[in-house]
Order: structure tokens, then C-alpha cells, then sequence
């Protein structure tokens, strides 16, 4: 009797062969553990496999997970946008994977939307910079091929000296920092990127020097030459180490070449930038 109880409740085909179970009978609950263990851009593609998997991509506790130990800081202390707060996991997620300004728009913070991990830009108009009001010496030109609106440009200067500080809470992780530069003036000209190269000189006489120090004590400095006119280089500056979640990371850095037997110019300052070590190694070998 058991038998046959067991096989009236097994779905058949027209043959009256059981059918197998499809990728379409997992409840909800089950394709969302299984999501859980996937990285985002493989739960957005299986979320596309049935209508199973579709309502599980939307659980909480995968978003969640994936989100920076530190995202109620950002929301609230960086961004100071409770409201996020109210949105699903997913939906906030989303909205962090955009690049959102702070500090009068002379920043931008986002994560990496493969990782989670937390990325911040730092403007020319947040560094200091040695000599930028004056007009001999440095301009802020527009530009389409930035975060932000201009880029500082060097005419020419005997003293270069960019120098930068930031103070934040950054999950656990080894990050990177970078400058991004470029030397000439980039432009449209009938609809065609040209590069004007008319004020680049000195860079090749001697290395620009780079810094980094962190408030726990960690030092980095490298010596390289700027090249490839025309094209937006990152420069590496060094790396550093982040072992308390809980405490404020303060990173000061600069960028100079202070020899004054020569002149430097032609030069554009877009900005300094920080990744996770892991998502900086993406980044390099895509540029």
C-alpha cells in the first residue's frame, strides 16, 4: 500500500513515465543559500535562469552579505543620506555601486560591483597643490574625461608639489593609492580626440618622487618617470594595510619633483584614487 500511495504522488508525463525534477521546483528558500555563496554578478545571472531564483536574488540576507562591513558609515557619516537605509539590500547595493559625491563634490566613494569592495576618488580641487591660484603657473581646464568637471593643468613650474590627505573607516583589507595623471591637453576637434603636447617638458630629466604614510605608521616611497603623452596614466603610489574596522585610517600622500635646476609643465592632475588591492590589479592590467 505504501508503494502505491508513494507512486500516486510522483508527476508523470503524458507516458506515464515520472517526470524528473526540473531547475524550477528548488523553493525559494533553497536557490537563495545557494545564491548566498555566489558573488554578485553570478547571482544577477542565474536571477535570470527561472522565476525561482528571480524572487530568492532579491533576498536581504545575500545583499547583505555582500555590502562593506562599514555601509551604515557610509550611508550615514560620508553620504549622511538615512533614507538609504530603507531600501532593500539589493536596491542598496546598486545604489552604492554608483559613484556618489561627497564633500561638495570634490569626492566620490562607490564599491566595486564584483566584490563589494569600497573605492574612493579624491578630486584636484581636494588636494593642495603648490602654486595652483596662481594663473602663470596652473589653470583648471574642462574636461569630459574625468569624475569631475576640470582637471588641473601645469603650464609650467620650477617647485611641483600635489599633496593629499584623507581620514576614513575602511573595512579590513589591503588597499591601493593612486594618482591619476596625464601629460598634455586633451581636446575634441571635429569630434576627434587630440592631445596638445605643446607645454610638456623636464619630466624625462628627473623622476617625480611619490609618498605615502598611514596614521598606524605604514610608509611607502617610489621614484618613476612620467611618459605615454597624451594617454590618462594611474601611477601606483603604495599600498597600505587596514586591520581595524573600527578605527579611522588616516593616509597622507604627494606627488613631487622639487628639483629646481629646470622647469616641468604640460601636465594634467585628474585625481588621487584608492581600490582594494585585488580590485587595483583588475583595473591595471584592463588600461
Amino acid at each position: 500500500m505504501g508503494a502505491s500511495i508513494s507512486g500516486a504522488m510522483v508527476d508523470r508525463d503524458e507516458g506515464g513515465s515520472p517526470m524528473k525534477p526540473r531547475l524550477g521546483d528548488i523553493p525559494e528558500s533553497c536557490a537563495a543559500l545557494v545564491l548566498a555563496l555566489l558573488d554578485p554578478p553570478e547571482i544577477c545571472k542565474l536571477a535570470r535562469v527561472n522565476r525561482s531564483f528571480h524572487g530568492a536574488s532579491s533576498a536581504d540576507f545575500i545583499w547583505e552579505s555582500k555590502l562593506p562591513s562599514n555601509y551604515i558609515f557610509i550611508v550615514e557619516k560620508v553620504l549622511r543620506d538615512t533614507t538609504l537605509l530603507n531600501l532593500q539590500k539589493k536596491q542598496l547595493y546598486a545604489g552604492l555601486c554608483r559613484p556618489n559625491p561627497f564633500d561638495a563634490g570634490r569626492k566620490e566613494i562607490w564599491l566595486d560591483k564584483n566584490t563589494g569592495g569600497v573605492c574612493l576618488s579624491i578630486s584636484s580641487k581636494a588636494l593642495t597643490i603648490t602654486g595652483i591660484d596662481d594663473r602663470r603657473y596652473w589653470t583648471h581646464i574642462s574636461t569630459e574625461e574625468s569624475r569631475y568637471p576640470t582637471v588641473a593643468y601645469l603650464q609650467q613650474i620650477w617647485w611641483f608639489q600635489v599633496d593629499g590627505e584623507v581620514e576614513f573607516g575602511f573595512p579590513v583589507g589591503t588597499y591601493s593609492l593612486f594618482f591619476r595623471l596625464q601629460l598634455g591637453k586633451s581636446s575634441k576637434r571635429l569630434g576627434r580626440r587630440v592631445c596638445n603636447s605643446k607645454h610638456i617638458h623636464g619630466w624625462e630629466i628627473k623622476p617625480v618622487r611619490f609618498q605615502l604614510t598611514t596614521s598606524e605608521g605604514q610608509s611607502v616611497e617610489s621614484r618613476c618617470y612620467l611618459d605615454n603623452p597624451g594617454n590618462w596614466v594611474l601611477y601606483r603610489v603604495g599600498d597600505f594595510v587596514v586591520q581595524n574596522p573600527n578605527a579611522f585610517t588616516n593616509i597622507k600622500f604627494s606627488l613631487t619633483q622639487i628639483d629646481c635646476t629646470h622647469t616641468k609643465g604640460g601636465l594634467c592632475v585628474d585625481a588621487a584614487l584608492i581600490y582594494p588591492t585585488t580590485v587595483a590589479k583588475e583595473i591595471r592590467s584592463c588600461s
